[in-house]
């Protein structure tokens, strides 16, 4: 233990220099920017029809993920869905043990990284599905209203505009 302690200020310089990654593409760049602008307009339309409020803050992450970088792991329809829908399952279940307080957020965030990990369903705006999920005092209809609507919403959008130009493709795998 004595010497990971000793060696982790070497481990936190990093491995130097920057990893390569491809050039910017103007094309890229604005392609995204549309496709994000549908996404959450498109989420507020449907909670107008509705009556309802389906967008949450989370929503914005994934929307970076899916429209910014649609090739990621984390943007992938299994990770979108499964790591949500795990989260907020993970927030349900934390509130009805009687958890709200700060103690219960944070061990609900843990858990979600736990689940969405072993089920290879990570996916970063996880993390606050879970904590806004038990910080609202969420019950069982979480799970669709807001976060099952929006995601599906929000992969409708990524799956049209995705793939209706030619330098995109999406997703590259389901499963």
């Amino acid at each position: 233990m004595k010497r990971r302690i000793v060696q982790l200020p070497r481990k936190m310089r990093g491995r130097g220099g920057r990893p390569s990654s491809p050039p910017l593409s103007l094309k890229y760049a604005i392609w995204g920017f549309l496709s994000s602008t549908v996404g959450i307009l498109a989420i507020f339309t449907v909670t107008r029809m509705a009556g309802h409020p389906y967008l949450i803050g989370s929503f914005g992450a994934s929307a970076v993920l899916l429209f910014g970088a649609p090739d990621a792991t984390f943007a992938q329809p299994r990770n979108l869905i499964g790591g949500q829908l795990l989260s907020a399952a993970v927030a349900v279940a934390v509130v009805a043990c009687g958890g709200s307080g700060p103690v219960a957020i944070a061990l609900a965030v843990g858990l979600a990284n736990l689940l969405m990990y072993v089920t290879r369903t990570v996916h970063p705006p996880g993390g606050a599905i879970a904590l806004l999920g038990v910080q609202g005092h969420v019950g069982a209809s979480y799970l669709i209203d807001p976060i099952l609507v929006g995601v599906l919403i929000l992969l409708t959008v990524a799956l049209f505009t995705n793939n209706i130009v030619h330098h995109r493709q999406y997703p590259k795998y389901w499963w």
